[in-house]
């Protein structure tokens, strides 16, 4: 018989036991990464996102684990549910708390109901979700959300009254039967006019007198650690957005969990003045943060830290696709191609969630309308066209 349980911190289960169920292309659910966020109190009372980790058990072997958090508000998820939230209100009862399952703060696509691989994930996904709907009742929460899950994740919950939602990104992926063998070999797939410009971009780029490079996080000083922090803050007060990583999380990455960390920077004289950080595991490689000094902000630099160095890295590796985050359509034309998101929704209110569903089926062929629009715009040749 396999059973749940509910624990309220990563650090209640060993690294070893946790990461058995985590996939080989997941850095943001892996056990050194949640705990990050949690010693830094990135995820905490005060920040309104508290851990409800629902696990299963075979015996004593985990065999299945969804990273749940009991959520005060909707900051922070990239899947929006705003007028969701201004719709409860208004309708005279509380949305807040609810449940998520996500990689918290991070939209990176990937499994939710997490299971060992050498396990039929389907009897393992029931009693997980058995156990997300009591913890629910528990916590009187309003909904639960499941957010940039896997398409099988997606369908399986649509089956138990989830709604499913369609998202979008921009990702890249690397042949599957011929993976390209330089960035030049990439750029080949390109339409002339879409190459140049890249090129142009790569040129202007390399024309400021700073030094680019890309690293790993065990071969940063402190200099270079500084500077990622330094950047996050600097980019979150620019925008008017909100930092969701407190300082210590930079601190305690560095110290535990260097060997996901992939940056760029570039370095006036010794002095890193732009970069990102980005992290990577298996075949699959994220961007993340990326910032800048303020009197550095370079025609075309943004563009080659985040995108065409880690394209190139991706390429070298072999690696089989490079998320660089939400939104962002310009992504389009440096060769990054319209990706669906998945996600699902329970809401208690049977008004609500009536409301929803309805909300989400005209959102879902806007979308979908969307991806074959950026499709027929996309920077490559069509298949037979001249180069």
């Amino acid at each position: 018989m396999i059973r749940s349980s509910v624990v309220e911190s990563i650090t209640a289960i060993s690294a070893t036991v946790w990461n058995e169920v985590v996939g080989a292309d997941e850095p943001f659910l892996e056990h050194g990464f949640l705990a990050a966020l949690e010693a830094s109190h990135s995820v905490s009372e005060e920040a309104g996102c508290l851990p409800r980790l629902v696990l299963a058990w075979d015996g004593d072997v985990l065999v299945g684990a969804v990273p749940l958090y009991l959520k005060h508000h909707s900051y922070g998820e990239f899947v929006f549910d705003w007028a969701w939230a201004g719709a409860a209100q208004r309708a005279g009862f509380a949305y807040y708390p609810k449940l998520v399952a996500f990689a918290p703060y991070t939209p990176a696509t990937g499994r939710r109901l997490l299971t060992r691989p050498d396990r039929d994930p389907r009897p393992i996904w029931e009693v997980l979700l058995a156990g997300i709907v009591d913890l629910a009742d528990q916590e009187q929460v309003s909904s639960v959300h499941v957010l940039f899950c896997s398409q099988e994740e997606r369908a399986f919950l649509a089956e138990h009254a989830f709604l499913p939602r369609l998202g979008l990104q921009f990702h890249w992926h690397n042949r599957a039967e011929q993976p390209f063998t330089s960035f030049e070999d990439f750029l080949g797939t390109f339409r002339s006019p879409n190459r140049k410009q890249v090129r142009k971009e790569r040129r202007v780029a390399g024309e400021h007198g700073l030094r680019l490079i890309t690293a790993e996080g065990p071969e940063l000083g402190d200099p270079e650690w500084h500077a990622l922090a330094t950047f996050y803050q600097s980019n979150i007060e620019k925008h008017g957005g909100s930092a969701y990583l407190t300082p210590a999380f930079f601190r305690i990455l560095r110290a535990t969990y260097a060997h996901r960390v992939v940056a760029t920077f570039a370095y006036r004289g010794d002095q890193p003045v732009a970069g990102t950080l980005n992290f990577e595991k298996g075949h699959a490689l994220f961007g993340r943060y990326w910032g800048c000094l303020p009197d550095e902000e370079r025609p075309m630099l943004h563009f080659e830290l985040c995108y065409y160095q880690l394209i190139e890295r991706a390429v070298r590796l072999g690696h089989t696709r490079f998320e660089a985050g939400a939104q962002g359509e310009h992504k389009l034309k440096r060769g990054l191609g319209p990706a669906p998101t998945y996600s699902a929704h329970w809401l208690r209110h049977p008004g609500l969630q009536r409301a929803v569903g309805a909300f989400l089926d005209n959102e879902r062929t806007l979308i979908e309308n969307q991806i074959v629009a950026y499709q027929e715009h996309s920077p490559f040749r069509r298949e037979g066209a001249e180069p």
